[in-house]
């Protein structure tokens, strides 16, 4: 299912389907996401981006992160456990989940941690030597 038409671009675009897959990815997994868990996305550099998802209750051993093809993926599966428990009131949510975030290119993930129930992934934009700006000798 494509989810966006590139043909109203392609007249004028050369090169950059590449660019309209990314963005048919990130519909796709905007289009399947949930909302939960609650998150935050969030640019704290030129270059840097934090990534900040509420999981009260989960222990980080349960938790899956995967990277893989511009996808950055996040699944929790609880494990079945019997609680002699006798609930009066049950609002924290323990229910699994899977979320998918689009990565540009040359995002990586710089490092995960989970302190107090808050995950917290850091993102960098890793830009190649390649495309830096780079100073032009003029020859005589």
């Amino acid at each position: 299912m494509t989810l966006l038409d590139i043909n109203k671009f392609t007249p004028y675009a050369v090169g950059f389907d590449r660019v309209f897959a990314q963005m048919n990815k990130y519909l796709e997994n905007q289009a399947k996401s949930t909302g939960y868990p609650p998150y935050n996305i969030s640019q704290i550099e030129d270059n840097v981006y934090l990534i900040e998802i509420a999981l009260a209750g989960v222990k980080k051993e349960d938790i899956s992160l995967q990277e893989d093809q511009g996808t950055l993926t996040v699944s929790y599966a609880p494990a079945e456990k019997e609680e002699n428990w006798n609930w009066l009131y049950k609002g924290i949510a323990s229910r699994s989940f899977t979320q998918r975030f689009s990565l540009a290119d040359n995002v990586k993930v710089k490092n995960a941690k989970m302190v107090n129930g808050l995950l917290t992934i850091t993102l960098e934009r890793l830009i190649p030597e390649s495309k830096k700006p780079k100073q032009i000798l003029i020859s005589e």
